[in-house]
């Protein structure tokens, strides 16, 4: 499967989709359009080891509901995410079960070097 999580109000997701520039067999889901559902997130949370790695604090929604002074179990997490569409990290790339999770350098560039080796098979593979 390859599919991305974004926003399309989201400068950062669209210059990220830019750079990467995926192909047509990428699937798109605009969180605010079309939130991510619970099947969903229990699945990234399964590719990724828990509903905290894909757990956005750096949201203004963290500090308004000031979960950045709560512990909080994976259960609340994956509520909140479920609840708020802006508490879940973005971009999200799943790429042949391989994810990327958010907008660091080192993920982008994973990803990138990702992008490429996978391009470079489904050339070699066709010749």
């Amino acid at each position: 499967m390859k599919k991305i999580y974004y926003l399309s109000t989201c400068s950062t997701c669209r210059r990220i989709i830019k750079e990467i520039n995926p192909d047509s067999s990428f699937i798109f889901q605009d969180l605010k359009e079309m939130p991510i559902s619970a099947i969903q997130l229990d699945h990234l949370s399964k590719l990724t080891g828990g509903y905290a790695s894909v757990f956005n604090r750096q949201a203004r929604k963290y500090r308004e509901l000031s979960l950045h002074t709560q512990e909080l179990t994976e259960a609340q997490i994956r509520r909140y995410i479920l609840n708020e569409y802006t508490l879940l990290k973005r971009p999200i790339f799943i790429v042949n079960d391989q994810v990327f999770v958010g907008n660091s350098r080192k993920v982008i560039s994973a990803l990138a070097d990702h992008m490429t080796n996978v391009n470079s098979k489904v050339v070699n593979s066709g010749t």
